[in-house]
């Protein structure tokens, strides 16, 4: 028999540790090939690490909310094999190791914000009583604006100490009584910003139903409260004509898969149409740091698209500007359907400088997206309606049914002023509206 050690797999450059959320298998477990066999957690993908090879579940070297370093060998895994040398093997002799690729199963970027200023003061990774902290513990340590210090005094029940998940849950039960029952003494004159406002309290009656929100679920609020406190949202909307590109599309879309075997909606016209108009107005196109701008050389979109469980996931768009209407229809439904089906990798979802994202698919006229940090702007597309419209013509004004559809712009006003901010959706639009109906695929 052989021994196949199965080690943690890089998930991104910038991912350099997972927690373990979950085993899915025991010790002693026949596993097959290409069968999930633990869940890991990072600040920004949950993945399941499968097996590369058959065999048997050996041995599990670490516990549920233990941090694990990229490289890191997870579990011993009993293969077929020849040779009494390698049944013998420590797991550190082991003659066969290889680095399993990562599945994504609930993917989201939650990158922090850049602006130093408006992000709570961060959790240290180490405290002097030396023990680490698991990026779901500093999710929950964030989120609940828990200072160093404060996590710290958390009595940990995990390996070596360490808190754990329930170990936050737990004193965040207590916490709001014991800090009520502190007296907070200041000055009579001066500033109370820097008091954390009360959470109203919620009543709950016997029948109503408590449900634990999902780990995604948090990360996302979390993301979303964080890119509000960052960022002074302001929005823009306009109406746009689209009747050339909803006519042109019906009539190409037959001949379009015939030719590409890809179908084209309308999401890669849009996509196209954005790229072109970033290229216009390169200042949207950035991100902020502290007092200083960072202009972003590609254009990497976001593309925001709701799972069937409500979590959120926006896999990003390499280099759009650099891709013609078929390129972008192959990326869009790769991604699209790899999303759907739990199939992104981590790099999938990552880099991106802009988000576009259709709430018109639910049949939303218009919306007021937040702005996906550390980016500065995001476009809504609203959904296309036949309306009754004033066409101008020479020989006078009437009356037609035209597809129209509202587009909606949140941008960051610390550094995109409204100038900014209308002539980039107003571009858009003249791009949609100009679409050339004679145009070649």
């Amino acid at each position: 028999m052989a021994k196949f050690e199965l080690k943690l797999p890089k998930m991104g450059e910038s991912v350099a540790e997972a927690t373990i959320t979950s085993w899915l298998k025991e010790v002693g477990d026949t596993i097959e090939l290409d069968e999930a066999i633990v869940e890991i957690a990072t600040d920004k993908v949950d993945s399941e690490v499968p097996s590369e090879v058959e065999g048997v579940l050996l041995e599990r070297f670490f516990e549920v909310d233990d941090v694990v370093k990229v490289g890191e060998t997870l579990a011993i895994i009993e293969i077929e094999g020849a040779g009494t040398e390698a049944e013998s093997a420590t797991p550190a002799d082991t003659v066969s190791t290889a680095e399993a690729p990562v599945k994504a199963a609930i993917v989201k970027e939650v990158e922090k914000p850049l602006t130093a200023a408006a992000a709570p003061a961060p959790v240290a990774q180490a405290t002097n009583d030396d023990r680490f902290y698991s990026p779901l513990v500093k999710t929950i340590a964030k989120k609940e604006q828990i200072d160093e210090a404060e996590l710290a005094s958390i009595p940990g029940t995990g390996k070596d100490g360490r808190v754990t998940k329930d170990d936050m849950l737990n004193y965040l039960k207590t916490r709001g009584t014991t800090q009520a029952s502190k007296s907070v003494v200041g000055p009579a004159t001066g500033s109370n910003s820097s008091l954390k406002a009360a959470a109203t309290p919620v009543s709950v009656n016997g029948g109503d139903e408590i449900v634990e929100m999902t780990r995604m679920g948090k990360l996302i609020a979390s993301h979303m409260v964080d890119s509000i406190q960052t960022s002074a949202h302001v929005q823009s909307f306009i109406e746009v004509d689209v009747t050339n590109i909803v006519n042109w599309r019906n009539r190409v879309k037959h001949k379009f898969q015939e030719r590409e075997g890809e179908k084209i909606t309308f999401t890669p016209i849009f996509m196209e149409a954005v790229a072109k108009t970033i290229k216009d107005f390169p200042m949207i196109n950035i991100s902020v740091d502290g007092d200083k701008i960072i202009k972003k050389k590609n254009i990497n979109l976001g593309m925001a698209a709701a799972l069937a469980d409500g979590n959120l996931i926006v896999p990003v768009i390499k280099n759009a500007d650099q891709l013609n209407l078929v390129g972008m229809t192959r990326v869009v439904n790769d991604l699209a359907s790899r999303a759907r089906s739990n199939g992104l990798k981590p790099d999938d979802i990552q880099g991106g400088t802009y988000t576009v994202t259709n709430v018109g698919s639910f049949g939303s006229v218009m919306g007021t997206p937040i702005i996906n940090q550390p980016q500065v702007a995001i476009l809504a597309l609203g959904a296309i309606r036949k309306v009754p419209a004033v066409i101008e013509t020479p020989e006078g004004d009437f009356i037609g049914i035209r597809h129209k559809m509202f587009l909606s712009h949140s941008y960051d006003h610390r550094v995109v002023n409204g100038a900014l901010g209308g002539m980039f959706i107003k571009r858009v639009a003249e791009y949609l509206e100009g679409f050339d109906v004679d145009r070649e695929f």
